[in-house]
């Protein structure tokens, strides 16, 4: 292949007589009545792949993102140097596809011009606003900077003063019940403006719930590489993903929005069984492996799940713990689902990272998997798995060097109490933003997770899986 094209409008022609897909449509005729805040590699492998096969048919919608977090500066260089064009590369088990997305057309970083983030949502033709900001982006802001929910309750304040339309506000992020809390966050920050637009916030706007899904791992330098040398294409940030990806909304909007159930998205009056089938299994499957994982030397989820010992522990969570725990969706055997997820955490194509599933433990237990183990003790059901999860996650916050750990938000109050348990491993429970009194005062729990500690550290993490 020759000199790689540097990606931009200008190159579309050539890609496409290349092979490779890109936009058929008109992107300057499309209307960017969504506005997205926290433009990453799952927006981008995501909502915005969805939006862009919409317009692939016709569909007129499109997007365009704010940047409010001074990091969000360097994408939004690079997208604004290649017209907001990107190169999407699917990794399955066979050879990889590449696409161009053009559904992103604009993407402002606006982290030191919150005035311009207010403008572009009070902006009366958008009708949607969607989030992808962490669970950290929804706790309350200290008010000394502007963060996502003061910057949209300022625009929401001057959309109710000009007597335009409201809004949705579609959060993406991977929180059970995400529109509920993101309902709350705009709320709580509408009372600095006075009653008048907490009202009509009520009344007005919408907040859906959503289970999002798709692996994407981080974008590294050896993949822009292999795009430039297997597509002939130079992009300074493109996205990588798994072929798998779901998504389902609640219905509940307050204007007109795409019609994204004609590429592929479930609707649905709720969707709380397809959030817990997704956290119980996918994300409680990712976090029980991680940190056991992390101390056995393993790098990869693929070579992780190529290890019998590694899977016959997952499997058997998954199957003997947590499905117990879920009401099965008509249509939908949660056996199905969780096989489903063991092959995508298997597919070699994606290479997604331990360390990239180490992450913010602290915020994903109590949510992933403590919830099953509550249920478990409640029937006497069986708890060791779970159990062991959570001793490798006490053990790793000791045993890897700290410059080593993944980040955690929590991580100081984290160590402390892991360090306890060096010495009384259930001390490691006495952690009360992570586990409620109900785990903290019960025997049973208590006395598993000592025995898990101790196993760990009698066999080693990878004997402890395989013999779980």
């Amino acid at each position: 292949m020759g000199t790689p094209l540097a990606l931009g409008a200008a190159a579309l022609p050539s890609l496409a007589a290349d092979g490779i897909a890109v936009p058929t449509y008109d992107r300057a005729a499309l209307q960017p009545r969504i506005v997205h805040i926290g433009v990453g590699g799952f927006h981008r492998a995501h909502m915005a792949l969805y939006t862009h096969e919409l317009a692939q048919g016709g569909g007129t919608w499109a997007i365009q993102g704010l940047g409010l977090l001074p990091a969000d500066a360097a994408m939004a260089g690079v997208l604004a140097a290649q017209d907001h064009l990107y190169t999407l590369i699917e990794r399955g088990p066979d050879q990889p596809t590449v696409q161009v997305v053009g559904s992103l057309v604009d993407h402002r970083a606006t982290a030191d011009h919150p005035d311009a983030a207010i403008a572009v949502l009070a902006d009366p033709a958008v009708a949607v606003v969607s989030l992808t900001i962490t669970e950290a982006g929804y706790t309350e802001s200290d008010g000394d900077s502007p963060d996502t929910f003061t910057v949209l309750t300022a625009a929401l304040e001057r959309r109710r003063a000009g007597g335009h339309e409201p809004l949705t506000v579609l959060s993406c992020d991977n929180l059970p019940g995400n529109g509920a809390v993101a309902r709350r966050a705009t709320e709580r920050a509408a009372r600095r403006h006075g009653p008048a637009l907490g009202s009509w916030i009520d009344v007005h706007c919408r907040f859906p719930n959503s289970m999002v899904d798709r692996i994407t791992p981080v974008t590294t330098d050896d993949d822009r590489a292999w795009l430039r040398q297997h597509a002939g294409i130079d992009d300074g940030w493109p996205v990588v993903a798994e072929p798998f990806r779901q998504w389902v909304i609640e219905d509940d909007f307050a204007g007109e929005r795409p019609r994204w159930e004609d590429v592929g998205v479930l609707f649905a009056d709720d969707v709380h069984a397809w959030e817990l089938y997704k956290l119980r299994l996918l994300n409680a499957g990712h976090s029980s492996m991680a940190y056991l994982c992390a101390l056995a030397g393993i790098t990869f989820v693929d070579e992780a799940m190529a290890d019998t010992g590694v899977r016959s522990f997952v499997t058997t969570l998954l199957h003997d713990e947590a499905i117990p725990t879920l009401t099965e969706i008509p249509g939908h055997r949660r056996e199905d689902y969780a096989a489903t997820v063991l092959a995508r955490f298997a597919n070699t194509g994606v290479r997604d990272q331990i360390a990239r599933l180490c992450i913010d433990g602290s915020a994903k237990f109590p949510t992933f998997l403590l919830p099953t183990i509550a249920q478990q003790l409640a029937v006497g059901g069986p708890i060791a798995r779970g159990c062991l999860a959570l001793a490798g996650w006490a053990r790793y916050l000791v045993e890897i060097p700290e410059d080593h750990q993944a980040f955690d938000a929590s991580a100081t109050l984290a160590r402390r109490h892991a360090r306890r348990a060096v010495a009384e491993p259930a001390r490691f429970l006495d952690y009360a933003e992570v586990f409620p009194a109900t785990l903290r005062d019960d025997h049973r729990f208590r006395l598993a997770f000592e025995v898990a500690y101790e196993r760990i550290g009698a066999v080693g993490p990878h004997a402890a899986m395989a013999d779980a």
